[in-house]
């Protein structure tokens, strides 16, 4: 399996013609480490050129090239072998985590809590003027409430409201209470 060099630009490897089917298991496993093999050494457009030839589709734009190919060859193994099944995943996230959490829940819920690790309690009630309205969130055991809707952050309500990426904590005003007593010394002097 060869690939061709273009300037700096490498085209991606491809898997042989033969339809997997077609191909026994020794050759299939033999080209895919040939495969995952040669994704080390391709560059970025080539990584791209490879997710597009095997894929399909264009390539995560925002990952770095190191993340890239690890991704690609995980893909590439997991269309070529299949991928790892429900319980599977489960157990991986399970040893984890170091426990063993609810079997229902991949993920255990967080407690919403300020930077300062203080808990916002449920049924408090957080106020903001936004452009001349009055916005009422409420919080509750897991989440927040806003306009008849549940958001799992103070992020995502700030977004909702403005219609623009906030930080919750900052658009909500919980600040720390050291930073605020610092701001309130240095006002003193």
């Amino acid at each position: 399996m060869a690939t061709q060099a273009i300037g700096t630009r490498r085209n991606a490897p491809a898997l042989d013609a033969q339809p997997a089917v077609a191909r026994s298991s020794a050759e299939t496993e033999a080209s895919l480490v040939a495969l995952v093999g040669e994704i080390v050494d391709l560059d970025l457009a080539g990584l791209r050129l490879c997710w597009r030839n095997h894929l399909g589709g264009t390539s995560p734009a925002h990952l770095p090239k190191w993340l890239l190919a690890r991704l690609l060859a995980y893909r590439v193994q997991a269309a070529a072998l299949g991928d790892l099944d429900l319980a599977t995943l489960r157990r991986i996230r399970r040893s984890s985590s170091g426990g063993d959490p609810d079997p229902v829940s991949a993920f255990t819920p967080r407690v919403a809590t300020t930077r300062d690790g203080a808990e916002l309690k449920s049924g408090a009630l957080l106020l903001r003027e936004w452009r001349g309205r009055m916005e009422r969130v409420m919080i509750l055991k897991d989440g927040f409430a806003w306009n008849g809707a549940t958001y799992s952050s103070l992020s995502q309500v700030a977004k909702a409201i403005t219609a623009v990426n906030w930080n919750g904590h900052r658009f909500f005003g919980l600040r720390n209470a050291t930073r605020m007593r610092l701001r309130q010394a240095r006002h003193a002097q």
